[in-house]
C-alpha cells in the first residue's frame, strides 16, 4: 500500500462524531462531524489558505495533512490553535486585509465563518484576490432554515429568531442565489452545492445550546469542554446524537455547502 493509499484509509476510517464530540460540546459537535466528512474527497492543492481558521481544532481532526495557512481576526483563537498543530503558519489578520501576494494560494477553505463576517463582500474579493486562477474555495454556511426549523420560532416568531441570531452571531443566512451573486462578484464560479443537516437536527442543535451550559462551565474552570473524553462517559449522546449526524444531503437542509472556483 503506497503513502496515499494509507492515508485515504486513514481518512475514511475515521469516526468524526466521537472524535467531535469528546472534544467540544455535542451541539457543536455533530455538525462539525458532517462537515469534516465532506473535505475527504475534496482535493486541496497546496499551498491552502483557510479562512477563518479559529483555534484550529476544525482543521486538527479533519486533516491528515497540515493546512499551510490559517488566518483569523480574533488574537486568543488564533494562538489557542498553535497548540493544536494544524497549520504550518498562522497569521492574526482579518480577511478583508490578507497580507499575502495575488494569486498565492492553490486552494481554499472557510468552514462555518462566512456567515459570521458583516463585511461578507470585502472578504470574499480579498479571497478571490489571493487565489489562483482556478484555484477552488470550499465553504458552509446556515440558509434561511437555520431560524424557520427553530423550536420555538413559531411560538415567539421574531422576536426569538433576533435572540437566536444574536446568541449564534449570525450575519448572513442566505439560500444559494444570494451567494452566487456574492461569489460573482468577488471573481468566482460557483460550480456546486448541497443543502444538509435536516430541521430535526437544527432543533437538536438549538436545545443545545441550552443544554450544554455545563460544559461553558467546564471550559471556564479546567480549559476542557468535555472532563472525561471516554467512550463509557460518552456513550449515550452518542447514541442520541448519531442519528440527526447525517452527512446524506436533504432537500430542507438548514446549512449548505458550497464549492466554488475562481474564475
Amino acid at each position: 500500500m503506497t503513502n496515499r493509499q494509507s492515508s485515504i484509509v486513514n481518512r475514511k476510517s475515521k469516526d468524526f462524531l466521537f472524535l467531535q464530540i469528546s472534544s467540544l460540546p455535542y451541539f457543536r459537535a455533530f455538525l462539525r462531524a458532517v462537515e469534516s466528512s465532506y473535505y475527504q474527497d475534496l482535493p486541496l492543492p497546496a499551498p491552502v489558505y483557510d479562512v477563518g481558521c479559529g483555534d484550529g481544532h476544525f482543521a486538527s481532526l479533519t486533516f491528515d495533512q497540515k493546512i499551510d495557512v490559517g488566518l483569523d481576526p480574533w488574537h486568543g483563537p488564533i494562538h489557542e490553535a498553535k497548540k493544536f498543530g494544524a497549520y504550518q503558519s498562522l497569521v492574526e489578520a482579518d480577511g478583508a486585509c490578507s497580507p499575502f501576494p495575488t494569486g498565492h494560494f492553490a486552494s481554499g477553505l472557510s468552514n462555518s465563518v462566512l456567515e459570521h463576517i458583516p463585511h461578507i463582500d470585502a472578504v470574499l474579493a480579498e479571497t478571490g484576490r489571493v487565489l489562483k486562477p482556478g484555484a477552488p474555495f470550499y465553504f458552509c454556511v446556515p440558509n434561511p432554515r437555520y431560524f424557520s426549523a427553530l423550536s420555538l420560532t413559531k411560538a415567539f416568531g421574531k422576536p426569538y429568531e433576533d435572540w437566536f441570531r444574536k446568541i449564534s452571531r449570525v450575519h448572513h443566512a442566505d439560500e444559494p442565489d444570494v451567494w452566487e451573486r456574492r461569489l460573482n462578484q468577488a471573481g468566482f464560479e460557483l460550480e456546486r452545492w448541497w443543502h444538509y443537516f435536516s430541521p430535526a437536527s437544527m432543533r437538536v442543535l438549538e436545545w443545545g445550546h441550552y443544554f450544554g451550559l455545563p460544559s461553558l462551565v467546564s471550559k471556564a474552570l479546567t480549559g476542557k469542554w468535555i472532563l472525561s473524553p471516554t467512550k463509557w462517559n460518552l456513550r449515550l449522546t452518542e447514541n442520541y446524537v448519531r442519528r440527526y449526524a447525517s452527512p446524506e444531503p436533504v432537500e430542507d437542509g438548514t446549512f449548505t455547502f458550497y464549492i466554488a472556483r475562481k474564475k
